[in-house]
């Protein structure tokens, strides 16, 4: 499938293919997390670009943070520290984790950029005034980009970026629903080359190619053969995973859906056709799962873990987290007191950027696959 090689490529090199967008004319926006408001972006005529570090060696950004900080935001600072990053022409920062808010200082004091906006969204999200809230916070980021990158970002343009995205976002929402439905007629890691790279390319390419990668996965659907692996949900917290994929393959299972903010919580939920499009935008942000930095009950990530479960009808879960990440630790015990209550196996993984070595893994995965 050569739309699957271009996500590849994208995933190889990702500053070279952003070097390639600002020698093109292009402004290039960065941004850490599935909360940035990427339609406001795409509004005011730039490029998000998502920020997922680097899996090389931590030297620069070691000099300003403690090494229990996670690899994703020593790894993003690393990259811009070493000029990896010289192509963008500002960073957004989304209130989330209390890392990403840190890597937000230290990032305005040491890397040198045009402009820096931190997006303090609300995190309480089950109230009428956070609603409210939200919606100012996106009407100051709106003015501020506008401010930045000198234009002005209308209704118009808004309207046109959400239906970019609710697009974009409802292609990968049909691939997932064709793995689950048929899980061999791809594989986990070409999927999860597509999302992660949809977060990366032009987005007005991503819309032309997405739906032909749909049209050849449902011509192959038509005289694909069941998969016999065991149906798995990955649930957690990484963004810049290794490939776990093959491995969880070829030990016999089959990752079905997940709830990933690089995953399942990127798409779910379309922008409605409102009036105003800020609101809009707002009330994605309030009615969508939540990740744990955000707070829309106090059981909400279980039962909606549950409901994916149910829906996918699969065997197990296992939780894949990354070292030093507080938020998705304190929801583990009561998710997995979930699972426990319904009889629904798990195991949790807890890794760096790199994966321990391939053989110990794949005995892990194959002793899970076994139990289900």
């Amino acid at each position: 499938m050569k739309q699957r090689d271009e996500f590849y490529e994208i995933l190889k090199d990702p500053v070279s293919y952003g070097r390639k967008m600002k020698e093109q004319g292009r402004k290039i926006v960065g941004y850490f997390c599935s909360y940035t408001p990427e339609e406001i972006i795409y509004a005011a005529g730039a490029h998000p670009f998502r920020i997922f570090g680097t899996g090389e060696n931590i030297h620069f950004a070691d000099a300003h943070f403690q090494s229990y900080c996670c690899s994703l935001v020593r790894g993003a600072l690393e990259g811009a520290l070493a000029g990896n990053l010289d192509f963008l022409d500002g960073a957004v920062f989304p209130h989330t984790c209390d890392s990403i808010q840190r890597l937000s200082d230290i990032w305005r004091m040491n890397v040198k950029g045009p402009f820096h906006v931190d997006v303090v969204l609300p995190v309480k999200l089950d109230t009428d005034s956070a609603r409210a809230y939200m919606i100012d916070v996106l009407k100051k980021f709106r003015n501020d980009l506008a401010s930045h990158l000198h234009v002005e970002i209308t209704d118009d343009k808004l309207k046109n970026a959400i239906g970019t995205f609710n697009a974009i976002r409802g292609s990968i929402k049909r691939l997932y629903e064709l793995k689950a439905e048929n899980p061999g007629i791809i594989s986990g890691s070409d999927l999860y080359a597509v999302v992660k790279g949809s977060m990366m390319m032009d987005r007005d390419h991503i819309l032309s190619i997405l739906p032909v990668v749909i049209e050849e996965l449902e011509k192959k659907k038509e005289n694909a053969t069941s998969s016999a692996g065991k149906r798995i949900v990955l649930a957690g917290g990484i963004c810049n995973h290794p490939d776990i994929y093959r491995i969880i393959e070829e030990a016999g299972g089959v990752v079905v859906w997940d709830d990933f903010c690089t995953g399942s919580r990127y798409f779910e939920e379309s922008i409605k056709d409102n009036a105003d499009p800020i609101t809009a935008i707002a009330g994605r942000y309030i009615e969508r799962p939540v990740c744990p930095a955000k707070h829309a009950g106090i059981f909400t990530r279980g039962e909606n873990l549950l409901k994916i479960i149910k829906e996918k009808d699969a065997s197990g879960v296992v939780f894949f987290f990354l070292k030093f990440c507080d938020p998705h630790a304190f929801d583990y015990p009561y998710m997995k007191e979930f699972l426990d209550r319904e009889g629904i196996p798990s195991m949790m993984l807890e890794v760096e950027d790199q994966l321990p070595s391939e053989g110990q893994l794949r005995t892990r995965f194959e002793t899970f696959v076994e139990m289900l």
